[in-house]
């Protein structure tokens, strides 16, 4: 090595070092972040002691003192309500994306493994409902099954399904070509064992990156319904009702619709970031060979070193009858270990020791 490539060579291991301490650093930050608002949904009592129900004395009182975040019209606490009312928003938004990851998987799985004419029928449903905004679509639900944090969960669970639905089948129909699926169905495996066994894992990635990305979107859509009178009720606390309520004293009370407004923008972001975030982790496990399907990167043609089938050994693809030895004889399984040139055999645990 000469004089000249020694800076380049320390210079390396710094940027590594840098580069692993602030994804530790950015992987801390969101912990705490994501908890912080966990505790906001299961116990908001922890921030404030005030009810927000509580009418006082002080009306219209501005930001200061005792009031954080001042008081509204029947001088109720702002900052209480601010707290109290993330419960309904992150409950009915996490609902709605949990609802909308369900039904999405099974519409998708059944719309890429099911026979042609119940395919065609199930994904043109899909394609209409995705036609339509997702507003709409809750907007229409919400004005038929009424108001509510249940209702709310439920219009944005069938407003975002369409969207996990279209992306699952056609991840579904990526997956069908791959080695290790055309191996199950050619030994046997039924639709239904091949969907939970070898769809289902490979689909985890993308679909828990979906969902996470997804919460910022459902969080604005319910602070919306709420905003526009069909979602929590006043005098309930919710972000959505209260920047409705104070939007006509902006110029008078600007903190009555502040407030709420930062709380809705603040959540969105860290929503993003933690899908980002999430996205992030996710990729690099695939890059280890945690997963045979990387979010949003397509496809794996070969089996991680993990899960290489040894001659003599039972394959995980079928059943306990079929051996590595059958299915190198059937050329399903690569006779080498990756990173091993192509001379070199794989060989079974007693042969290693």
């Amino acid at each position: 090595m000469t004089t000249a490539s020694l800076p380049t060579a320390t210079a390396r291991p710094r940027r590594r070092r840098t580069g692993r301490t602030a994804r530790l650093a950015t992987s801390v930050a969101m912990t705490v972040v994501l908890l912080f608002f966990a505790v906001l949904l299961v116990h908001p009592g922890l921030f404030t002691h005030t009810d927000p129900l509580f009418n006082g004395p002080d009306v219209l009182a501005p930001p200061g003192g005792g009031h954080p975040f001042g008081t509204d019209q029947l001088g109720r606490d702002v900052y209480s309500r601010v707290i109290y009312g993330a419960h309904p928003v992150l409950a009915a938004s996490l609902g709605g994306v949990l609802l909308a990851t369900v039904m999405g998987v099974a519409i998708g799985l059944i719309g890429g493994i099911a026979p042609r004419p119940i395919s065609v029928v199930v994904m043109r449903v899909v394609d209409v409902l995705l036609a339509l905004p997702v507003l709409l679509v809750a907007l229409i639900l919400i004005a038929s099954i009424g108001a509510g944090v249940k209702s709310i969960i439920i219009a944005l669970g069938v407003a975002y399904t369409p969207g996990f639905a279209r992306v699952v089948e056609s991840s579904v129909r990526k997956l069908r070509s791959v080695e290790y699926m055309q191996a199950a169905r050619l030994f046997g495996s039924s639709g239904l064992r091949t969907a939970m066994r070898h769809l289902l894992p490979n689909l985890l990635t993308e679909v828990v990156v979906m969902a996470s990305s997804a919460i910022g979107w459902a969080v604005l859509t319910a602070t919306t319904l709420s905003f526009l009178g069909l979602g929590v009720q006043l005098p309930a606390p919710d972000w959505g009702s209260d920047l409705a309520a104070g939007a006509t004293s902006l110029s008078t009370a600007w903190w009555l619709s502040t407030f709420p407004g930062l709380a809705i923008t603040v959540t969105i972001l860290v929503a993003n970031y933690a899908g980002d975030w999430v996205m992030t982790l996710t990729d690099a496990g695939g890059r280890r060979g945690w997963t045979r399907f990387r979010a949003f990167g397509g496809t794996r043609t070969t089996l991680p070193g993990s899960e290489m089938v040894a001659p003599g050994e039972p394959a995980s693809l079928t059943s306990k009858s079929f051996t590595g030895s059958d299915a190198m004889a059937a050329g399903m399984v690569p006779d080498t270990e990756p990173g091993l040139p192509a001379h070199a055999t794989m060989t079974t645990p007693e042969e290693r020791a």
